[in-house]
């Protein structure tokens, strides 16, 4: 695996070789003192409405953090733990990682699709001192036919993916981890006829904001450090990059300055703009509302906030907004991974860097081979270990170029299966 980081720490299309240097174990040891928190391939509830049995014990808790909480392959382990210093997360990887991977059955097209993406995710504090991301996969969250939702076996089951980067505290972004996905849902039910992804996602956002806003000036108390501090404060948002993978399309909605790349045939498209005060129309449409962006350690709001939307900090409105920027892009047979991720990320490694970590991970395992046939269940656990590793490696790349934020990382495998093909 350090072979394969060595290889896309470089920006340039053709990776340079890394000549060994006297500083690195120095480099080593000044990471060594910062006290690092890892949530690797963290545990998901089951597929809503799912009939297979799931392998996720639900006695433990899937945010669960630990200072040492990246799982990785057995081959790549031990190199893991000498360059991070940490030991295996205790949290059962299974849960995303089955070696029956659940399939369903189109009637009209007589086509198999995989009914959940294989996916891997990584979350780090890195140099900060508190965890404020959070990170929401929810399989088969919404299962949908004929645009109405139903319980039916055969609809077609939509995934979605969320990064949430909090600032301020960690209480709105855990938040909009544990209902966003569900406003979504309600959404795409409330759609029987003329249904828009446009705005089903901009309801839901609009819907969580004003759920935060409601939490912030009521009675409940929570046991976060803002609210230690300073009860009911306003001052605390999060950004929202979510994605909603369907078997035709991906539905990118995104709200602050995380966000989402595509992958497709190695060239990275981006699915969403991130949100700076400095962005032109971002500019103009603070200085329209009676706002002002304030050049202080870089462009922010009032000379506060470093984005120009979030859900929550309703201190800062009407200057800084909930109303995400949605994409509707349709699947292609040439998509390769998708890569959600905080800016603790986006900060130090461009685009086309992290989707070639990405592709380097996933071309190292096969496709899913057909049911039944010799090899399949490595393969399928191959799959999501690549997805996995893509994440580790990018956290730990962002680390290397001395991000200093919290990263936060989801890849999700996109490649159709060959099934069909192999046929």
């Amino acid at each position: 695996m350090a072979g394969i980081c060595c290889g896309v720490v470089g920006d340039a299309e053709n990776p340079a070789t890394i000549e060994p240097t006297s500083s690195r174990p120095l480099a080593r040891r000044s990471l060594d003192l910062l006290p690092l928190k890892y949530i690797a391939d963290m545990a998901v509830p089951p597929p809503e409405g799912s009939r297979k049995r799931q392998k996720l014990d639900l006695s433990a808790s899937p945010a669960r953090e630990c200072e040492n909480a990246v799982e990785s392959s057995k081959s790549n382990s031990s190199k893991l733990k000498e360059e991070l210093n940490i030991k295996k997360e205790s949290t059962n990887h299974e849960a995303s990682s089955s070696s029956e991977v659940p399939t369903l059955i189109s009637k009209e097209k007589n086509e198999v699709v995989e009914e959940c993406p294989k996916y891997g995710v990584t979350s780090v504090c890195g140099r900060r001192r508190d965890m404020e991301d959070a990170v929401s996969v929810r399989p088969s969250f919404c299962q949908v036919q004929n645009g109405t939702n139903t319980n039916d076996q055969n609809d077609v089951p939509f995934h979605f993916f969320g990064v949430y980067d909090g600032h301020g505290c960690s209480h709105v972004a855990t938040m909009c981890k544990e209902r966003l996905h569900g406003i979504v849902k309600d959404e795409i039910g409330k759609s029987q006829e003329n249904f828009e992804w446009k705005s089903a996602m901009e309801k839901s956002f609009t819907r969580m904001d004003d759920e935060v806003q409601s939490w912030s000036h009521s009675n409940q108390t929570s046991t976060c450090r803002c609210e230690l501090q300073t009860p009911h404060c306003d001052a605390v948002g999060s950004t929202a990059v979510v994605a909603v993978v369907t078997p035709e399309k991906i539905v990118v909605s995104n709200c602050g300055d995380s966000r989402a790349v595509l992958c497709r045939n190695g060239v990275a498209i981006p699915l969403s703009s991130d949100h700076k005060p400095d962005r032109p129309d971002e500019l103009l449409r603070v200085q329209n509302a009676g706002g002002r962006v304030i050049y202080w350690d870089g462009p922010r709001v009032l000379g506060v906030l470093a984005m120009s939307r979030a859900i929550g900090d309703n201190y800062l409105k009407p200057y800084v907004i909930s109303e995400p920027e949605v994409t509707v892009t349709d699947r292609s047979e040439a998509d390769e991974c998708l890569i959600l991720a905080s800016d603790g990320l986006w900060d130090v490694v461009s685009n086309d860097t992290a989707c070639g970590v990405a592709r380097m991970c996933l071309k190292a395992q096969k496709l899913p081979s057909p049911p039944g046939s010799p090899g399949r269940d490595v393969a399928a656990d191959g799959s999501d270990k690549a997805c996995s590793d893509a994440s580790i490696l990018l956290t730990k790349l962002a680390l290397a170029r001395h991000s200093s934020d919290n990263v936060s990382v989801v890849v999700v495998d996109l490649r159709r299966d060959q099934r069909q093909q192999q046929s």
